[in-house]
């Protein structure tokens, strides 16, 4: 009761002190997350703090260490993800279900839900949360509450968990069949074997397809058999043409990575500008939720999680519409582009005219100088990839994320030996 004493009066406040100062009225939202913030961190002493899930309730998210060498190879801004120790895929993943359809060939159409995850806006809230309006009655601040919760409820069941070798992230299912948006830099490239965890607690096998990396854009599909015959939960698409400024949207993920007593963690915020490419929330967003949905008030996935401001509340996602417009491309399998900041980088430079990859000049202080390959080497074999020529040893590395691991396999006076190389990123 206190709390909702304290939030009305914070409604007032919010609003007499925008007016005074004369910034824009969609920013009251921040002020009315920040006393709810501020509440939960004089109780939870000294946890990070996740936003309201549902009619007031919060989930509080201790903070975790994370390895250093990955991190600093994220470029500032993109949400890193959240690594996990390694650990060998358990048998019963994947399992095949016996009442499960036939797999069949032809290319799914990316189609818009209309039985996903939307929700009816009551009438009397239907301009208020569309353009961000601040509730002027303890009624209609309970309207609002019970429409967040719906919409929350409805977004945890497609909101998934994504891991990737040792890097935690998020996706979210938008088809029957199991197709998943997530970021490019969480699923990292075509063809790697994710472990997608539901809301209900299942793990089941997926595999990365294509991803467009100039936007931060890719896509993933749980793969066939794993449902018992049942379509999956998925989310209702929406587009970002609807957005204004100061609209009320709500990000769900796993912040901080996948933990079962708490599942989904959802947030409320305002989108705080719509611009080609990206759109600006206030929703908060921390390490472990990257790939994950942004929702509106209506329940429609209208963008995935991608980069940081210099704050956890100033947060850039990709619009849904992106992944419409690249949705053949992608679904075939196919990666272009690269992230802003965020190209692969070996630090080697290829004797000319020879059809072997070999090294004629090493960077200083490149990750190839770092790993021992040394000038004269003749690099094989680039992690799973063989190498048959310089340009086949650049395609290589171009299809690797910096941060990441790769054994290289190379012939060195006669001699063949394998060097561990941790891939950097250009500046």
């Amino acid at each position: 009761m206190r709390l909702r004493t304290r939030l009305e009066s914070t409604l007032k406040s919010a609003t007499d002190s925008r007016s005074a100062t004369g910034k824009r009225p969609y920013g009251r939202a921040f002020v009315l997350s920040h006393t709810i913030h501020f509440a939960r961190r004089v109780t939870g002493r000294g946890l990070a703090v996740a936003m309201l899930t549902t009619s007031l309730t919060f989930t509080a998210i201790p903070t975790m260490a994370q390895p250093p060498a990955i991190l600093d190879s994220y470029p500032p801004g993109y949400i890193p993800p959240t690594y996990v120790p390694q650990t060998s895929i358990p048998s019963n993943v994947g399992s095949t279900s016996p009442a499960a359809p036939p797999i069949t060939s032809e290319p799914e159409v990316l189609r818009v839900s209309t039985d996903g995850t939307l929700v009816s806006v009551p009438g009397v809230l239907q301009d208020l949360l569309r353009y961000g309006g601040v509730p002027s009655s303890v009624s209609q601040l309970r309207l609002m509450e019970s429409q967040q919760a719906r919409v929350a409820q409805v977004a945890a069941t497609c909101t998934v968990s994504v891991q990737i070798g040792p890097a935690q992230g998020c996706g979210v299912i938008i088809t029957e069949s199991g197709f998943i948006l997530t970021a490019a830099h969480v699923a990292m490239r075509p063809g790697k074997i994710a472990l997608v965890t539901l809301s209900d607690g299942r793990t089941v096998r997926a595999k990365t397809l294509g991803m467009d990396r100039s936007v931060d854009a890719g896509l993933m599909k749980i793969e066939s058999n794993q449902n018992g015959g049942r379509p999956w939960p998925h989310a209702s698409l929406g587009t970002s043409d609807d957005l204004v400024a100061g609209m009320w949207c709500i990000a769900t993920g796993h912040p901080g990575g996948y933990d079962a007593d708490r599942g989904p963690v959802t947030r409320v915020g305002r989108i705080l500008r719509v611009r080609e490419g990206a759109i600006e929330t206030d929703c908060a967003l921390i390490g472990g939720d990257s790939g994950g949905p942004l929702f509106d008030i209506s329940g429609r996935l209208v963008a995935v999680h991608s980069r940081i401001g210099n704050d956890v509340a100033e947060n850039l996602h990709v619009p849904v519409d992106y992944y419409g417009k690249s949705w053949d491309r992608m679904r075939d399998g196919d990666a272009w582009g690269f992230l802003p900041g965020f190209q692969p980088r070996l630090g080697v430079v290829g004797k000319p005219k020879t059809s072997q990859a070999i090294v004629e000049t090493v960077r200083t202080g490149s990750p190839a100088e770092d790993a021992g390959i040394k000038e004269g080497d003749i690099i094989e074999q680039f992690g799973e990839v063989v190498i048959r020529d310089f340009e086949s040893l650049q395609a290589a590395v171009a299809d690797t994320m910096p941060g990441e691991r790769v054994s290289v396999w190379l012939s060195r006076a006669g001699s063949r030996m394998r060097l561990n190389v941790e891939v950097g990123r250009s500046e």
